[in-house]
């Protein structure tokens, strides 16, 4: 059998190359398989070999879904009578419909090597941010700028118009919190400035019917957020944290800013 109809071309784009190849290598009969060109004889020899080998089932697998090409094949002028789907073709393709049924492969696995890329990419970015956020929250002593203040808690921040702030007269901190609704509750953004650490607190959504919520919780490193005289700019800048609460907004009466042995730092009336 020709290497053309067996092998896809050895040599051409997108050709399909088993392990340890060479001339009459059954591995290149997985093309001619495919396009149901063997003989019985042929096909049933294919199919023993199929069942022991995790290559060519894998080659079977890629040149899957080339029967509405085939179909398209038989209702050109001059191919008329081709056989239906499934049935053993009569006739070797032709050099033309090889090409073709090559470049559909090709373009195929390419689409496999893009997704490929980008969920590479995807899980790279994952790898590389993750610690960065997890050490902002835990109150890491990194000498670069807190990405908490930089992050996605600020954007969503800047675009949210329901905001409510306060500052204790006690303790001076200063609280703003924004708010939007959703379906399953209240997002909530929190921006809080002029806090020292090291701290632990959390922001709860006390409902009006005196519920509390715990909406999310952070820690403050030694130097603190916001600080109007601080010498770093990781210390000036205000923290941003986010999360969501069960009550709609219309239910929330207050926000309280509170250290993990019940310190209460500041109280944003909703």
């Amino acid at each position: 059998m020709s290497n053309v109809y067996g092998g896809f071309g050895n040599g051409g784009p997108g050709a399909v190359r088993g392990p340890q190849e060479g001339q009459g290598d059954i591995h290149e009969t997985v093309g001619a398989y495919a396009l149901g060109i063997l003989d019985d004889a042929e096909a049933t020899a294919f199919e023993a070999h199929l069942a022991t080998c995790d290559w060519c089932a894998q080659q079977l697998d890629d040149l899957a879904g080339m029967e509405p090409m085939l179909a398209a094949l038989a209702d050109l002028p001059g191919n008329q009578g081709t056989p239906a789907i499934g049935e053993s073709l009569s006739a070797k393709p032709s050099p033309r419909l090889v090409e073709r049924l090559v470049d559909e492969v090709s373009e195929r696995r390419a689409q496999k090597r893009r997704r490929g890329f980008y969920l590479v990419a995807a899980a790279a970015a994952l790898i590389i941010g993750g610690p960065l956020t997890v050490m902002a929250v835990n109150g890491g002593d990194s000498g670069t700028q807190d990405p908490m203040a930089t992050g996605p808690a600020k954007a969503a921040f800047q675009l949210m118009t329901d905001k409510h702030s306060a500052t204790d007269p006690s303790t001076k901190v200063n609280a703003v919190v924004a708010m939007e609704s959703k379906d399953w509750g209240t997002h909530a953004v929190l921006q809080l400035k002029n806090v020292k650490g090291p701290l632990k607190c959390s922001l709860v959504a006390v409902g009006k019917n005196g519920e509390r919520e715990t909406v999310t919780t952070w820690a403050v490193p030694n130097w603190g957020y916001g600080i109007a005289n601080a010498k770093t700019d990781q210390a000036k800048n205000p923290l941003y944290v986010h999360g969501g609460a069960a009550f709609t907004p219309n239910e929330i009466d207050h926000f309280e800013v509170v250290t993990f042995d019940g310190k209460k730092l500041v109280k944003v009336d909703a």
